[in-house]
């Protein structure tokens, strides 16, 4: 019977992988473009999987790191676009006449790839460092960080000359000698995206499979209880905030690549709390669940929101209360429950910090 279970565990997951592997033979171009956005975006939903499911830490800023990472990459393709010499356009429209400072290294490619992750990770280092320290837990937590997330997005809309401003970073041409807009470039760019989606699931997987995984799960169940144990909290719970800033980092490179542009308006609030819905939807738990919620759930939104435009917040916010309510595990931990053999042998709830409880 463990076997039967374990093997129909498994082909779930088996087929859609090897679905998603045989998708741009399939797909036409707008389809396969929008999948690899989405699957871009599934890496981002990784790290709130760690931050919020396993460490606890319900943070609503992750757009802070996925605009980093995004602005990081655009930054190079922006440079890689202008003649050699010259400024960017948005430079030269505003009145620059040099080229700033913290622009300079991004004329290099390794540089650029090499900021996509230390930005974000630095970004999370500092901010955790400075919150869990002062042992700031639950709603305090969701507020300050969309408290920060905020003010990057509105220095970056009010930064025309540095950032292009509320208009974005746009007008990509080439990456590393690729041309963007060759016919083969966005198969091999999904492929692409597959693989990183591949090896940050793996590595997140083995991460929290480590005992370093199992003292996240005890700090998030009972903190105190782990800090009279001779652990310090602040620590891991940093160390979770740094691992889910670098994924969303690499996502927010992936899908600028993709989308061919970012703006502002791309990385703000709403993208952090639209995060954490489909999170929730999924199964913050879980990493499949919780890059399923966000594939799914971006699939949906493309759809629904270009049949219904007014209505899609009014149902995104209606399927949030609904898992709240009566899915606090979300599909994942549904599946796993039937999977496990019914309402008899149900698992035992996703154990909740109090002060995380409060904030959802």
């Amino acid at each position: 019977m463990k076997a039967a279970h374990l093997g129909k565990a498994a082909l779930w997951p088996t087929l859609v992988v090897l679905a998603l592997l045989l998708a741009p033979f399939v797909l036409a171009s707008y389809p396969l473009a929008l999948l690899g956005r989405v699957l871009a975006l599934a890496i981002a939903a990784l790290g709130a999987s760690v931050v919020w499911g396993r460490a606890g830490i319900l943070s609503l800023g992750q757009g802070l790191f996925f605009g980093l990472g995004g602005y990081a990459l655009a930054m190079h393709l922006k440079l890689a676009a202008t003649p050699k010499g010259e400024l960017p356009d948005f430079m030269v429209y505003s009145g620059i006449n040099k080229l700033p400072w913290f622009w300079q290294p991004f004329h290099s490619a390794p540089f650029a790839l090499l900021m996509v992750v230390v930005l974000p990770g630095l970004a999370a280092y500092l901010i955790g460092w400075l919150m869990f320290r002062r042992r700031i837990t639950g709603v305090f937590v969701s507020i300050i960080t969309q408290a920060l997330v905020l003010a990057f997005v509105t220095w970056l809309g009010g930064a025309q000359g540095l950032t292009s401003g509320s208009n974005g970073i746009t007008d990509f041409q080439t990456f590393m000698g690729l041309n963007l807009r060759g016919p083969d470039f966005s198969r091999e760019l999904y492929w692409a995206t597959l693989l990183i989606l591949g090896v940050s699931f793996a590595g997140t997987a083995w991460v929290l499979n480590t005992p370093f995984g199992s003292l996240l799960t005890a700090i998030r169940d009972n903190e105190n209880r782990s800090r009279f144990l001779g652990y310090n909290p602040a620590a891991f719970k940093v160390a979770a905030f740094v691992l889910g800033g670098v994924l969303s980092g690499l996502s927010g490179a992936l899908y600028t690549l993709h989308l061919g542009t970012i703006s502002p308006a791309m990385i703000g609030v709403a993208f952090s709390i639209e995060l954490v819905v489909w999170v929730a939807l999924g199964g913050r738990a879980s990493l499949w669940g919780a890059a399923g919620g966000m594939v799914l759930g971006q699939l949906a939104k493309d759809r629904i929101s270009s049949a219904a435009p007014e209505a899609w917040l009014y149902i995104m916010g209606a399927l949030f209360v609904l898992v709240v309510m009566y899915l606090p595990e979300g599909v994942a931990g549904l599946l796993k429950s039937r999977l496990s053999g019914g309402a008899g042998r149900r698992p035992a709830p996703l154990p909740m910090h109090p002060e995380v409880k409060d904030a959802v």
